[in-house]
C-alpha cells in the first residue's frame, strides 16, 4: 500500500532543493562573466541580456525562472564558443536536476553535448527527449541529428573491420569528442594509403567512409543560409558543373584590371574569382561563375557579406565550427545558385580530397581552388589569367604552376595547365 505521507516527504524535498538548484544556475552564470571580465573580453552580447533576464526571475515571484534558465542556455549554444557550449551544458545539466521529465532541459543537454563534439552521451540525451515527447513531434532537426550521429558510428566501425589489426586504433573512437575522432580518422586514413595505395580496394572504401564521416560531422554548416534556391554540393556536384567546359582563373592584379581583356576573360564558359575581387568590364570581364573565398584570422564570421552575384561559391577554412558560424553570418540568399558544402572547405589537406601535408594555412585562396581544380580534371581547358609576375602566388606555389604550364603568353598575361 502506498504511503501518501512518504509521497508528500518527497515532493516537499524536491521544493527544498530547487531554490539551491535556481541558485547553482545564477552561479554559473556569474562564472561566465567573470571569465570574459578576467580575459578582458566581452561577453556575447545576448547571452548577458538572458542571464539578466533570468537574474531578475529569481526575484519575481509570477515570473518563471525555469524558463528563463533554458533560454540562458539556448543564447549559450547558439554563441557557439568552446566557454559557451560548456555553459549551455552546466545549464541543461542543472534544467535537468530542477524538472526531470522537461522535453527542452533534455533537447537542451543533447544538443550542448552535440556541439562538444561528445556523440554517444548527445544521442543518450536525445533518446531520453525523444521519450518524453512520445507520440508528438520532436524538435525540428533532432531525428535528423540523431541519423546522422548514427551514420557517423557506422563510419568509423566499418573501416575499423577494414583493416583488422590498424583497425583497433578506431574501434575506441565512437566514444571520444569528435573533436578528437576525426584528426585520428584523417591520420588512419593517409597511413593506409600510404601503406597500401590508391589501387588497393580496402582504401578506395575507406577514402569513401571518411568522405562520408567528414560530411557528417560538418554538414550542418550550411543549413541556415541556403535560402533562395541556392543548392549545396560536393565533389561530384562540382565535378559535374564543371565536367567539359573551359576554365579560367583570374588575378585581382591591377594589371589585369587596367587590360583590355575582358572580353577574352567572359568567352571562357566558366571565370573564377578570388576573395575581395574588383569588377572593371573592359579588364576583368563582367562574369563570375566561380568565386572563392579563404577564412582568415580568429573571427572569419565577422567580415562583410558575400554579396557578389557567382553561379558557384566555394568557401576555404579551418577549423570546422569557424567555417559553420562563417558560411551562416555571411552567405547572402540569391546571391549564388551553389555553395560548397563542407566536403569542399579544406581540399589541400583532406584525404578524401589531395591530402597533402605540404601546403600550410597562408596558401593562397587562388591557388587552393586551381589546385582543386586541377585534381578534379574534368575542364578542357584551364588557364590562369594575371598570374605571370613574381608576388601573385607564393614561390611554391609559382614553381608548382610554372612545373605543369603548357604553355605562356605574356601578351595577354596568361598560363595554360592544359
Amino acid at each position: 500500500m502506498t504511503n501518501p505521507l512518504a509521497g508528500l516527504f518527497k515532493a516537499r524535498q524536491k521544493e527544498a532543493a530547487r531554490p539551491a538548484l535556481f541558485a547553482r544556475g545564477m552561479r554559473l552564470c556569474g562564472e561566465y562573466l567573470a571569465a570574459h571580465e578576467d580575459r578582458g573580453t566581452p561577453p556575447d552580447a545576448r547571452i548577458s541580456r538572458a542571464i539578466g533576464v533570468y537574474a531578475a526571475s529569481l526575484d519575481t515571484p509570477s515570473a518563471d525562472s525555469f524558463d528563463a534558465l533554458l533560454q540562458v542556455g539556448e543564447r549559450a549554444l547558439e554563441a557557439g564558443g568552446a566557454g559557451e557550449l560548456g555553459l549551455a551544458l552546466e545549464v541543461a545539466e542543472t534544467s535537468t536536476l530542477i524538472r526531470q521529465r522537461s522535453k527542452g532541459a533534455w533537447r537542451l543537454h543533447g544538443r550542448a553535448l552535440d556541439g562538444l563534439g561528445r556523440d554517444e552521451e548527445a544521442l543518450e540525451s536525445y533518446g531520453r527527449y525523444l521519450t518524453l515527447v512520445q507520440n508528438g513531434d520532436p524538435a525540428e532537426g533532432i531525428a535528423r541529428r540523431i541519423d546522422t550521429l548514427r551514420r557517423r558510428r557506422a563510419c568509423l566501425e566499418e573501416a575499423a573491420g577494414l583493416f583488422p589489426g590498424p583497425g583497433a586504433e578506431l574501434r575506441g573512437l565512437p566514444a571520444r569528442p569528435t573533436g578528437d575522432a576525426a584528426p585520428e580518422f584523417a591520420a588512419f586514413t593517409r597511413a593506409r594509403v600510404a601503406e597500401h595505395g590508391m589501387g588497393d580496394p580496402g582504401v578506395r572504401r575507406l577514402l569513401e567512409l571518411y568522405g562520408t564521416y567528414r560530411r557528417l560531422v560538418e554538414r550542418s554548416g550550411t543549413a541556415d543560409p541556403l535560402l533562395g534556391g541556392t543548392t549545396p554540393v560536393g565533389v561530384s556536384g562540382l565535378r559535374g558543373l564543371l565536367a567539359g567546359r573551359t576554365v579560367c582563373l583570374v588575378s585581382n592584379a591591377g594589371e589585369v584590371f587596367g587590360s583590355g581583356l575582358g572580353a577574352e576573360i567572359d568567352d571562357y564558359d566558366v571565370v573564377v574569382r578570388c576573395d575581395a575581387f574588383r569588377i572593371r568590364a573592359e579588364g576583368t570581364g563582367r562574369r563570375t561563375g566561380l568565386h572563392a573565398v579563404t577564412l582568415r584570422g580568429g573571427t572569419p564570421w565577422e567580415g562583410s557579406p558575400w554579396t557578389q552575384r557567382t553561379g558557384i561559391r566555394l568557401v576555404f577554412g579551418d577549423p570546422a565550427g569557424a567555417w559553420r558560424r562563417a558560411t551562416r553570418q555571411r552567405l547572402v540568399p540569391g546571391a549564388q545558385e551553389h555553395v560548397g558544402d563542407a566536403s569542399l572547405r579544406r581540399p589541400l589537406a583532406d584525404p578524401a580530397l589531395l591530402g597533402e601535408d605540404r601546403w600550410d594555412a597562408g596558401t593562397s585562396t587562388a591557388f587552393t581552388v586551381l589546385r582543386l581544380l586541377d585534381f578534379l580534371d574534368v575542364s578542357t581547358r584551364l588557364d590562369l589569367i594575371g598570374f605571370d609576375k613574381p608576388g601573385r602566388l607564393r614561390p611554391r606555389e609559382a614553381e608548382w604552376v610554372m612545373d605543369r604550364a603548357t604553355h605562356v603568353d605574356d601578351s595577354k598575361m596568361r598560363i595554360a595547365l592544359r
